[in-house]
């Protein structure tokens, strides 16, 4: 980890004096989080790129994703929040991680190619995860838009199993029956590893303790979320589609930036977009699953037209722009400019109905 990143780590334990002294403004114990985060996912950079280096891009993007996505922390009764951070951290590794990936790699190399087959099937993805999401929205809406009713439920519970089980026949199409569909270009430009390669213990080490900080990070930042937001005059919903998705996502974002500035973009792509599909596949059924055992009510698929209609939007333009396996700066700034036209939306909503 660089010196000039590891200093922030002393906003760990000042965080958690904060945390416990009381009576202190939610957006101090907020940033504070959010600082400590910053080295937290820088090291989970590093320990990512050490086992991409042993099992290869495509484990090593899964593996980034799965560790970057267990420091989305929600707390119990935010169910507006939790929505919105869901949406959010798939909104921002789709347009905002990938943008600034193909940004800043683009200025470093003129043009950079990926696998487009990879990238096809990352799309086609996200695509079922738009429509696993838009479903039960339509039919909260329409169907009871006063309250929940039991078919509403079991319609929530049947879908997230059926993604759950999407996913994992994901995961075997992509590691055991084809995996060459997920292999890497040949750039012709083989990037040499910078400095000492860590042991398999080190680097796993590193990268499970770190999740472990950076979950109990972002454990505290949600619980200053909800008076940070009424602090600076901003809904659940802003706070939860923009500062959560980025602070929460900073780990795979981070990956996936400094892979292409690598040009590894097979890598950098196989994070942000690898993330996506695990947050809408994954990580929202069972979100689904537990909140009928930890939650104070049983979390729903059902989001409103904004949401669903700014992740169609962004599931649409990353499609388009990813699907030709070549990237290039200007690319990037599409990506980011969608991302910011739609977080100025929400923040310019008081509050989104259904």
């Amino acid at each position: 980890m660089k010196p000039s990143i590891f200093w922030l780590l002393i906003f760990i334990p000042i965080t958690v004096i904060l945390e416990h002294v009381g009576k202190l403004p939610p957006p101090v114990i907020f940033f504070s989080a959010a600082l400590a985060i910053v080295p937290i996912a820088a090291l989970i950079v590093q320990a990512t790129e050490q086992l991409a280096h042993r099992t290869g891009d495509a484990v090593g993007g899964l593996l980034n994703a799965t560790f970057g996505n267990a420091t989305v922390a929600l707390r119990a009764g935010l169910l507006d929040m939790v929505r919105a951070s869901l949406i959010g951290a798939i909104l921002a590794n789709l347009l905002l991680s990938l943008g600034l990936s193909f940004f800043l790699g683009g200025l470093r190399y003129r043009d950079q190619k990926y696998n487009p087959l990879a990238a096809r099937t990352y799309s086609s993805m996200m695509l079922i995860a738009v429509i696993s999401l838009v479903v039960p929205s339509a039919f909260s809406r329409i169907l009871t838009p006063e309250g929940t009713i039991r078919q509403e439920q079991l319609l929530n519970i049947g879908i997230a199993v059926v993604l759950l089980l999407a996913y994992g026949l994901y995961l075997l199409f992509s590691f055991k029956t084809h995996p060459g569909a997920f292999a890497s270009v040949d750039t012709g430009d083989e990037a040499h590893h910078e400095g000492k390669q860590w042991s398999m213990a080190r680097a796993v080490g590193s990268l499970i303790g770190a999740s472990v900080l950076a979950a109990w990070m972002s454990e505290i930042l949600v619980g200053a979320a909800e008076g940070t937001g009424k602090s600076l005059g901003m809904s659940q919903t802003f706070i939860g589609i923009v500062f959560l998705a980025i602070v929460g996502g900073a780990a795979e974002s981070g990956s996936a930036i400094a892979m292409a500035r690598k040009n590894k973009v097979d890598l950098s792509v196989g994070i942000a977009l690898g993330s996506s599909i695990q947050i809408a596949l994954f990580v929202a059924p069972v979100l689904v699953l537990l909140s009928y055992f930890i939650a104070p009510q049983p979390l729903e698929l059902s989001f409103n037209r904004a949401e669903t209609g700014s992740l169609f939007m962004g599931v649409l333009i990353g499609t388009l722009v990813c699907g030709d396996g070549q990237s290039n700066w200007y690319k990037g700034v599409q990506l980011v400019t969608v991302y910011t036209i739609i977080a100025l939306m929400f923040y310019f909503i008081p509050a989104t109905g259904h």
